[in-house]
């Protein structure tokens, strides 16, 4: 039988934080509408400090840690990567062009012969 790993919020301060990364972003949100009358400015400061805290928050947790150490890897894992040289990437492109310029002749070489065969010999109308 196959198991599934689901990723839960582990403890209570995990919970904690994420649930004020959570007030933090709604709380911007009805902040930047209801400075509206304050202008411009002081409504995106806000809408902004609060995202910032929500992402801070958010980042401290451990859903937040893991997400940080994907990254990490995934940057790791970017880098080992063997790049093709502009040479051989020129090369295969060339070749996907040439393989699409011969499929599409053979699609519409395929597509005239059946007509052909259909309407001009099976069914005769032309």
């Amino acid at each position: 039988m196959a198991t599934t790993d689901v990723e839960t919020v582990g403890n209570g301060a995990d919970k904690a934080k994420l649930a004020g990364a959570v007030a933090s972003a709604v709380a911007g949100f009805v902040g930047f509408y209801l400075l509206s009358n304050h202008g411009a400015w002081v409504q995106w400061a806000a809408l902004l400090l609060a995202l910032a805290l929500a992402v801070g928050l958010g980042l401290t947790a451990g859903p937040g840690q893991r997400l940080i150490a994907f990254g990490r890897d995934a940057v790791k894992e970017v880098k080992k990567v063997v790049w093709p040289t502009r040479k051989e990437a020129g090369q295969m492109t060339a070749y996907v062009f040439a393989f699409v310029v011969v499929m599409a002749l053979f699609l519409w070489l395929t597509d005239k012969l059946l007509e052909w065969v259909l309407y001009g010999l099976i069914l005769g109308w032309r």
